[in-house]
């Protein structure tokens, strides 16, 4: 049977990565997402030229 010691750090530790993950991981990849996707755009603009109807 599993201490209240033990539980109460595993309850800790569980709180920390919660928080890590909503503070910083999910933030910074939703900006890479953003990025990587606004950069392939970009990238395909600039070898195939802007959108828009053929001259």
């Amino acid at each position: 049977m599993p201490s209240t010691d033990d539980s109460t750090q595993q309850v800790r530790k569980e709180t920390r990565l919660f928080f890590f993950l909503i503070v910083v991981l999910f933030p910074l990849l939703s900006v890479a997402i953003v990025g990587g996707y606004g950069f392939f755009v970009w990238f395909l603009q600039m070898l195939l030229g802007p959108p828009g109807s053929p001259h």
